[in-house]
């Protein structure tokens, strides 16, 4: 899985991340790259948060309590990030939900899991992005967790000192590229758009009109909540529903 990790993209995905870069440039995930430019250097040396395996890139569950097993608090800055920390936690669960898989039919792998994180991890940003001050600061501050979260994923695989630098890069184009894919697809006209951009990222065997209706209720839903009903809110996703479960 470590060997998965490394290149932190699908093989159809390799040529489409520096593509899927640039479609992010302008909007909510322009700004999102340009706040994240200056602190990448930072993200890829950030130190162990005291994880295991499981919790980071383990096989699809459901969890309870993430926040409180997975997040240690980062830097100097306790109070300001005990509830972002919390909120990735959240994140984290939701991404991990076993209907996703199951049903949704991403993979159960490195990939499939990154995959669905960084989804999840684009809705609230869209949201924060929405709001007023400081909502900016939190979204850049779920960037920052979210990028050690992954670079945790990479270190607790086995990947050495040397490498993770290189291999969080790769990460970070694929993060934003579907950050800016996903931000252009809800800003277009076109019904299918979404559905067709996460066929793209995710895997061609997803359900991704499926994927594309949760996402959907998911924006729904987070349109309702302040920036203290996010913060605060749990569960902050609607469960996921297929054809299946309807």
């Amino acid at each position: 899985m470590a060997a998965a990790a490394a290149g932190g993209e699908r093989q159809h995905g390799g040529e489409r991340a520096d593509q899927d870069s640039a479609a992010g440039r302008s909007g909510h995930a322009g700004k999102v790259q340009r706040e994240a430019r200056d602190s990448e250097a930072a993200l890829v040396m950030r130190g162990m948060l005291g994880v295991t395996p499981e919790h980071g890139f383990g096989k699809a569950s459901a969890i309870g309590g993430v926040a409180a097993v997975i997040f240690g608090l980062f830097g100097k800055r306790p109070d300001r990030m005990a509830p972002v920390n919390a909120l990735l936690g959240r994140i984290v669960a939701a991404s991990r939900e076993p209907a996703l898989y199951l049903e949704g039919r991403v993979p159960d792998d490195f990939e499939g899991r990154f995959e669905a994180l960084t989804l999840h991890a684009f809705l609230v940003l869209r949201r924060l992005r929405e709001l007023p001050e400081p909502a900016a600061g939190v979204a850049q501050d779920l960037v920052d967790a979210s990028f050690s979260y992954l670079e945790l994923g990479f270190r607790q695989g086995g990947v050495g000192d040397v490498s993770v630098p290189k291999r969080m890069k790769k990460i970070g184009r694929s993060f934003y590229g579907r950050i800016g894919a996903y931000e252009e697809a809800f800003a277009s006209d076109e019904p299918g758009a979404l559905a067709a951009a996460l066929g793209r990222n995710v895997s061609p065997q997803a359900d991704a009109e499926t994927l594309a209706r949760h996402a959907h209720a998911v924006a729904a839903h987070l349109a309702t909540l302040d920036l203290d009903g996010i913060l605060t809110a749990d569960p902050i996703f609607p469960k996921f529903e297929s054809s299946l479960t309807k």
